[in-house]
């Protein structure tokens, strides 16, 4: 039987795969203006400068790139903080890691001039340290400790009390308001492959982490008596998860802004499909996570064509509806 579930699984994932690289061509085609998949096919092949030629390649393929990749990490991440926290409804949103990732980086912006991408990139992770050290310090207040409703509510406050340090600031700087009002509500236009291949070191040692230390978060999953009794070392395991949530949710913010509700969306359907075997929702996480983000991108085209809405809108439309459905159940999985 178990070699009938694994390869059930290993199926879904090749499905997962070949589901991806469908809608990732697709991304590529859609769009305000009207291409073919003849012209995408000689965009690559025999590139000749016209305008759609120059927007599949330019535009077009670098937005599905990180599209696919930080719906693949926000997604991993909400996996991983849902297992630390024992948190159905912990993601880097609500736990206000992503607001805090950004606040870092409209400072810098601000107040430093940083243009860097680099620099970007270690100011969203910074935030996202701080923040996250700051929300679990809050949640583990009082004589019951760590608890899943204490640390929401303190993600919550973090995630307000950053979003508003962070309008506050931007309505005093008109000029940087409007350079960073659209990245705010997170989007992947207008993102180059340059800014994605100045974190992608980032997010594959945050994915290579969670995947390697799978196996070991199925034993955390069962309470931490039961993980040290085994001989775990749960405090070194848990600064591992914490630096891959790190690595992985700044990464995202540095590229794409604060993503909403992918992290908690994704993993609750995974657990739906393979169960809570992290070996596999790790993995289940990154395909499918990249799926629904590509789709709420493309959906994000045209639904006021021939402007376009932020993919976090698309994300938000998507994931609220979801999120009251698991509160209501009391926060148990799907």
């Amino acid at each position: 039987m178990l070699l009938t579930n694994n390869g059930r699984r290993i199926t879904g994932l090749v499905i997962g795969l070949l589901l991806l690289c469908i809608i990732f061509v697709f991304s590529i085609l859609l769009g305000y203006t009207d291409t073919s998949f003849k012209t995408v096919i000689q965009a690559f092949q025999h590139f000749n400068g016209s305008n759609e030629h120059i927007i599949i390649k330019e535009v077009r393929l670098p937005r599905a790139l990180i599209g696919t990749i930080v719906g693949s990490s926000l997604a991993i991440t909400g996996a991983l903080l849902q297992a630390l926290t024992k948190n159905p409804l912990a993601s880097p949103d609500i736990l206000g890691i992503n607001s805090g990732a950004s606040f870092f980086v409209i400072l810098g912006l601000m107040f430093f001039s940083i243009s860097s991408l680099q620099a970007f990139a270690w100011l969203a992770f910074l935030g996202a340290a701080l923040t996250s050290v700051i929300v679990y310090f809050l949640g583990s207040m009082g004589r019951e400790g760590l608890t899943p409703i204490k640390l929401t509510l303190a993600g919550a406050a973090m995630a307000a009390l950053f979003s508003s340090m962070a309008q506050g600031f931007l309505v005093m700087n008109e000029s940087a308001l409007e350079e960073v009002l659209f990245w705010m509500a997170g989007s992947v236009q207008g993102r180059s492959l340059k800014i994605l291949f100045s974190v992608l070191p980032y997010i594959i040692t945050g994915t290579l982490i969670a995947f390697l230390i799978s196996n070991k978060i199925n034993v955390l999953t069962m309470g931490e008596d039961v993980a040290k009794g085994l001989g775990q070392r749960t405090g070194a395991l848990k600064l591992l998860i914490g630096t891959s949530v790190i690595l992985l949710s700044g990464a995202s913010v540095a590229v794409a802004g604060p993503i909403g509700f992918i992290g908690i969306v994704v993993p609750h359907i995974v657990k739906w499909l393979v169960g809570n075997d992290y070996r596999w929702i790790l993995p289940y996480c990154g395909i499918t996570g990249g799926i629904l983000l590509l789709l709420a991108d493309i959906g994000a085209r045209y639904i006021v064509m021939p402007q376009e809405v932020p993919v976090g809108v698309m994300t938000a439309i998507i994931g609220t509806p979801f999120f009251i459905y698991i509160a209501r159940k009391g926060g148990k999985n799907s």
